[in-house]
């Protein structure tokens, strides 16, 4: 039931934020479909609703260990082999991996069940630590909540930071966090940091992004040794000051190349990045194009 509702209010367009997508739930059989709390679905599409979908996500059920009927995947397959972007969220990696469709790739799924997954189809890499893993064609992401960390990459690798960013808004959500991020982490995400003290220091720093900001100044605004803040800071938020930041000077910068016109030059100083060349190097490492690049892909296609 969480899945459906995880899928249903990133995609269904309901808000307006939402880009407008021809969003169906989809089931072996149109009906009635019992979810897990016990709550009935009325399903009103089948098996050939795939046959068309740009994107096909497969959510989990209960049923995982029992791999879904032949029907389910070849439509699967088939829908992966016309161009489809198939994707998984939590359990549902399991019935790609049925598929076919995980055969020598990386993938992640529920850390709980990745020690499974890996038992069933050893011709997975599973990573069972990552939030998603994006194999290009082919996506999957944790169990739980990580649903939306997996809409959301969805979101910005499709449709550019901007979108991806006012639909986390609109649900109020934290716009990104890495793939490679731990799932377990005591509070999962930083923009809703319990601990006041550090909650305070990442305002100011995403109000500051076009300062320096080097871990000694946030921990002295934190009053904390460096090392007291770095570790405290990790196991808040599951990632480290540097990549934090990194994390947002490069969604700052994706968000300013969509929807400004503003120099490459203005942009990597408006994010803290000392100079146009190192936001690029950073760009190219992190999301495999240079700036210019990325600006052309989402400002050319309406």
């Amino acid at each position: 039931m969480l899945a459906v509702g995880i899928v249903t209010e990133v995609f269904a367009p309901h808000g307006p934020a939402a880009p407008g997508f021809d969003f169906a739930l989809c089931a072996e059989r149109p009906g009635t479909v019992v979810t897990d709390v016990g709550v009935p679905l009325t399903v009103t599409h089948g098996l050939d609703r795939l046959a068309k979908a740009d994107l096909v996500i497969a959510l989990p059920g209960a049923g995982f260990r029992t791999p879904p009927a032949p029907a389910v995947l070849r439509a699967l397959a088939a829908a992966h082999e016309r161009g489809a972007l198939v994707a998984a969220h939590c359990v549902g990696a399991f019935a790609l991996a049925a598929a076919g469709l995980l055969d020598g790739r990386r993938a992640t799924t529920h850390w709980r069940f990745a020690g499974l997954l890996a038992e069933r189809h050893p011709q997975v890499s599973v990573e069972a630590d990552a939030l998603y893993v994006d194999g290009g064609s082919v996506v999957t992401g944790a169990g739980a909540a990580a649903g939306f960390d997996l809409c959301l990459h969805l979101l910005r690798r499709e449709h550019g930071a901007a979108m991806a960013n006012a639909v986390a808004r609109d649900v109020v959500l934290p716009s990104h966090r890495d793939g490679g991020q731990a799932q377990y982490l005591a509070v999962p995400v930083p923009e809703d940091c319990r601990d006041e003290r550090l909650a305070e220091v990442l305002a100011w720093a995403r109000e500051n992004l076009h300062e320096p900001l080097p871990v000694a100044e946030l921990a002295r605004r934190a009053v904390m040794s460096k090392r007291s803040f770095a570790r405290r800071f990790t196991a808040a938020t599951g990632t480290t000051p540097h990549a934090w930041l990194r994390g947002l000077r490069l969604s700052g910068a994706e968000e300013l190349l969509e929807s400004t016109d503003l120099p490459v030059e203005e942009i990597a100083r408006r994010v803290g990045y000392g100079s146009a060349a190192v936001l690029r190097e950073q760009f190219v490492r992190r999301r495999g194009v240079p700036p210019r690049s990325y600006r052309r892909s989402f400002t050319s296609t309406p």
